[in-house]
């Protein structure tokens, strides 16, 4: 699938999100999704704020703020909190589960998958009849130096 096709299902996901709950089908709403679904990795709040700002596009906070607790809550976006005073998010549509590794000195995030890890969760889910609905895995540390 490419990557125009992706965001041609994520705007029909959020379009059918948008008309369950009768909420407005706003240009703004779509280009901020547009944005998130064009670039790779996490971003905050300012990032994407500048994203749109250097596209010419006038979108306020207070509508980015309020359109990512959309995208969350139809779960096109993951919002992360890594220790720092400021929430992460990324995209999720084809992203494929993966953990985190959180460099607390110098604040950068490594992504990593390793089925292994899920294997036991699966695992310790089943073990205590327990229904897995998702997880998320964050490792904090520092990464050594000369290995960047």
């Amino acid at each position: 699938m490419s990557d125009d096709d992706a965001r041609s299902v994520v705007k029909q996901v959020f379009t059918e999100y948008l008309v369950t709950h009768a909420l407005r089908k706003t240009p703004e709403r779509f280009a901020i999704l547009d944005e998130i679904y064009s670039r790779e990795g996490h971003f905050d709040i300012e990032l994407l704020f500048n994203y749109m700002k250097n596209k010419n596009y006038r979108v306020s906070r207070a509508t980015l703020y309020n359109t990512i607790e959309l995208l969350i809550d139809c779960k096109l976006v993951t919002r992360h909190k890594f220790g720092r005073n400021q929430a992460q998010y990324e995209k999720t549509y084809r992203s494929g589960h993966h953990d985190h590794l959180i460099d607390t000195r110098s604040g950068r995030i490594i992504e990593f998958s390793d089925p292994r890890i899920n294997d036991i969760i699966k695992s310790a889910c089943e073990d205590n009849s327990f229904i897995l609905h998702h997880y998320a895995l964050y490792v904090y540390g520092e990464q050594e130096k000369g290995n960047h």
